[in-house]
């Protein structure tokens, strides 16, 4: 952890803080010493007041068979990396120290006498003035890191290998549905809609069990005791099952399945998203540990949302452990260590909730407007079809439809009186615009009928056929 210091009028006060979980391996400190000194002074810089000088803090316990001496001479490159980084940006460590196993040393003092080699023990925990005075306040005492570490960290029982087995099997049916374009969707409504059902159920074990809220403190924040806090996700671990648990970590990780999983940070929601998250967290066991990150930065955010920076640092500095690379964990660890609002995340977020709600509503009528057209149209064409014409003898023409409409035929204008027999191909020459009478049934010729007014040669009659230019039909010779 690095803490800002400022000098204002001699009087010195603390700024910004930024806290990086410590990376395994250790090629990775120098890029981690560097985006953490990075965020601390560009963000106080943002903030108007950049730091005189920074104070440095490596907090690791020990592993298995280790010293805490140990652990300060393996940690001591990283605080080398730190205060070069701090350099660099022309901002000063002034001290950098190490805690490990109830005590700490000094990288920067080289006096034995005010720094021994064997470290100078820390004060008991709850022993400090302000300690005393939380507690005749009111407030609890929340443990040390260690124990909230111990909330978020991965099974080490037995029961780790039915978990692993779980999520080996639910893996191969669930992955090839997440990277299926069409099926992306409904994964994500099936993941959401499981998470809901098992926050409802963590929600109705709290009230059956009757367990009360912290007085002063919000409930979400998790600011329960060490032993209570212990029971509670014991008692969340048996609510839920291994499938359901490998169902949600692997839904998780689409990330707008994540994104909507956000959107839990507020109000009854809170809560049992937290736990559920913290639960989520401790499945994710064996090879599946970069699983991690999206619960862990869902509890985070939570945290952060519900007004406990302490556990919210420590959840996002675990996700980024187990995926230095989470992007949504790395802007919300900066945020966070920023002194950011959280408010500005949560409009977003509300707003996403607000549009989607919209879009699914407008969906949703236009659907039912759709389904409503299309069964008024069938109904019409069911019964425009039932209905057959009927000829003038009132039996059915089965070969007509009744939506066929025929066209009114072109009226004729009435013919000249000619003879009974075939209208020749030609006529001849001279007798364009007449007509050979027609012949009765008998054989003789009836009674021309009138032509028009004319002087009685070609072009005094109209021909059914069109003429040429001198009056005589096109094809006449």
């Amino acid at each position: 952890m690095l803490a800002a210091l400022h000098d204002r009028d001699g009087r010195g006060r603390f700024g910004g803080r930024a806290r990086l979980g410590i990376p395994g391996n250790a090629d990775d400190w120098a890029s981690a010493a560097r985006q953490l000194t990075e965020g601390l002074v560009k963000g106080s810089e943002r903030r108007g007041a950049l730091p005189e000088s920074i104070v440095a803090f490596l907090c690791q316990d020990p592993k298995d068979g280790e010293s805490a001496r140990e652990v300060m001479e393996r940690l001591r490159p990283l605080a080398q990396l730190l205060r070069t980084a701090c350099g660099a940006l022309d901002v000063p460590v002034i001290e950098a120290l190490c805690i490990s196993d109830g005590r700490f040393w000094s990288y920067c003092c080289p006096s034995a006498q005010c720094c021994p080699s064997d470290g100078t023990p820390m004060g008991l925990p709850g022993t400090s003035v302000l300690a005393a005075a939380a507690t005749y306040a009111g407030l609890q005492i929340r443990g040390s890191l260690r124990e909230f570490r111990a909330r978020l960290i991965p099974w080490e029982t037995a029961a780790a290998l039915e978990q692993e087995s779980a999520l080996n099997a639910v893996s191969m049916a669930l992955i090839p549905r997440i990277l299926d374009d069409e099926s992306r969707a409904v994964v994500a409504t099936e993941t959401l809609d499981l998470a809901h059902r098992v926050m409802r159920r963590f929600a109705d074990s709290t009230s059956a069990a009757g367990v009360p809220g912290v007085s002063g403190v919000p409930a979400v924040s998790g600011a329960a005791s060490v032993s209570g806090a212990l029971s509670a996700d014991l008692r969340d671990d048996e609510l839920l099952c291994h499938d359901e648990a490998a169902t949600l970590i692997l839904g998780l990780q689409d990330r707008t399945t994540r994104d909507r999983a956000a959107e839990w940070m507020e109000g009854d929601e809170a809560g049992p998203a937290l736990r559920l998250w913290r639960a989520l967290a401790r499945r994710c066991v064996g090879p599946y540990g970069e699983h991690a990150a999206a619960p862990l930065t869902l509890a985070g955010w939570v945290a952060w949302s519900s007004g406990d920076e302490l556990e919210a640092r420590e959840a996002l500095a675990m996700a980024l452990g187990a995926d230095p690379g989470y992007l949504f964990a790395r802007l919300l660890h900066q945020a966070c260590n920023e002194g950011l609002d959280p408010e500005s995340i949560r409009r977003c977020l509300r707003k996403e909730r607000v549009d989607r709600a919209g879009a699914e509503t407008i969906a949703s009528s236009a659907s039912s407007a759709s389904s409503a057209s299309s069964a008024s149209s069938a109904s019409s064409a069911s019964s425009a079809s039932s209905a057959s014409p009927v000829d003038a003898g009132g039996a059915s023409g089965a070969a007509s439809t009744p939506s066929t409409r025929v066209a009114p035929r072109r009226r004729r204008k009435p013919r000249s009186t000619g003879s009974a027999e075939s209208r020749p191909g030609s006529r001849p020459s001279g007798t364009a615009g007449t007509r050979r009478p027609r012949s009765t049934a008998d054989g003789s010729p009836a009674p021309e009928a009138p032509t028009r007014a004319g002087d009685g040669t070609g072009g005094g009659t109209r021909s059914r056929r069109g003429t040429g230019r001198h009056g005589t039909k096109q094809g006449e010779t």
